[in-house]
């Protein structure tokens, strides 16, 4: 999913998406549910709710390259 994509999503600017992947802006927690529900993975809330590695916990689930997204979107948040 592109930048521009998520912004439009979250209604939010693509700038405060870039700045969300760049650990320069704080995510609210109604942002992350609304990036969760748009992104469907559900298992990146419950890696972050136990304290898992989220790269790892996905990595051993099998999820597919479509969360490589995910983790970089999360990157500058973790």
């Amino acid at each position: 999913m592109s930048q521009e994509d998520m912004a439009l999503e979250l209604h939010m600017s693509i700038s405060n998406v870039s700045r969300l992947e760049s650990n320069k802006y704080e995510l609210k927690a109604a942002d992350l549910f609304k990036w969760l529900k748009i992104t469907n993975n559900p298992d990146v809330l419950m890696a972050l709710y136990a304290s898992i590695d989220v790269a790892t916990s996905l990595m051993t689930s099998g999820a597919t390259s479509a969360v490589t997204g995910a983790i970089i979107f999360l990157g500058g948040i973790l």
